[in-house]
């Protein structure tokens, strides 16, 4: 992280932490032009959302196993809760009957695999970076770990994009594929064929500039929330430098725990926009334009 045996500056403690575990696996012709980039993983991101989707696989699964008639238990009680929120959300935006037997388990899953992945967050900033430089990579100067997958615009993109491919596949299911088409170059301005070329231009900048908004929404919140936590971190260490006892107990317990009891508002509302804007999203494409 910093030159061995001196303290990281503020500059470069935050660099650190703001670096992925990657690898490039361009050939090196690739890798001198400099011209893709697509070769480069962010392994931290992959399996920590790898490991918490399954986790909320399991979850909903287990809550279905063990759901029964008589009186639930508290944690039955909690995920019919929740799902009857995503259920009534879904209701009130998809009309389809049928289609919401898949969005809305789609929605479902979204929602709490979102809301794990953005309570990553909520660990001490340098706890599993500290396993992993330790035990795992031991290289506690260059070893480099991010634990919050939704803090990785690759992954916001990912799931946004995939949005976008059940807003095509659903688009085609309702519409069929000449009429979707026919939507394609018809709408907004109008069905005369001088307007198609400016019809389809705007359909693919509304396509676009949803997924990338999607995306970034969650990105920007998570990353922003990311890096207070990270100034927090700082500000203790600074004061405990100072040999303040009070001012790290203060300081850096206090304010991590008063912006750790905030952001669980913030994870929980970023996986609800995030799930509200698939549902709506999705009803776009039952709609007729």
């Amino acid at each position: 992280m910093a030159a061995e045996g001196h303290a990281p500056s503020s500059g470069e403690y935050i660099t650190h932490h703001l670096q992925h575990w990657q690898k490039n696996f361009a050939f090196e012709d690739v890798k001198q032009t400099g011209l893709v980039d697509f070769s480069v993983f962010n392994f931290d991101s992959l399996i920590y959302s790898t490991v918490l989707g399954l986790l909320a696989v399991f979850i909903l699964w287990r809550a279905a196993r063990k759901a029964h008639a008589g009186v639930p238990g508290r944690f039955q009680a909690a995920v019919e809760i929740l799902v009857e929120m995503v259920d009534n959300q879904a209701k009130s935006v998809i009309h389809n009957e049928k289609s919401r037997k898949i969005i809305g388990p789609l929605a479902l899953s979204v929602f709490v695999w979102i809301f794990f992945m953005n309570a990553m967050d909520m660990f001490p900033v340098d706890f599993l970076p500290w396993i992993f430089s330790n035990y795992i990579a031991h290289d506690p100067h260059h070893a480099y770990q991010r634990v919050v997958p939704t803090a990785d615009l690759s992954t916001t993109l990912s799931l946004s994009t995939f949005v976008l491919l059940m807003v095509f596949i659903y688009s085609i299911k309702i519409k069929g594929l000449g009429g979707w088409g026919h939507e394609l170059i018809a709408a907004p301005f109008g069905d005369k064929w001088f307007l198609y070329p400016a019809n389809f231009a705007m359909q693919v900048i509304e396509f676009i500039a949803k997924t990338v908004s999607h995306g970034m929404r969650l990105f920007g919140n998570m990353f922003a929330g990311e890096l207070v936590f990270m100034l927090i971190a700082l500000m203790g260490g600074g004061w405990a430098l100072t040999g303040t006892g009070i001012g790290l107990a203060i300081g850096h317990v206090l304010a991590g725990t008063v912006w750790t009891l905030f952001h669980i508002l913030v994870i929980t509302l970023q996986a609800f926009i995030f799930m509200m804007l698939t549902l709506i999203y999705l009803g776009q494409a039952h709609d007729a334009h």
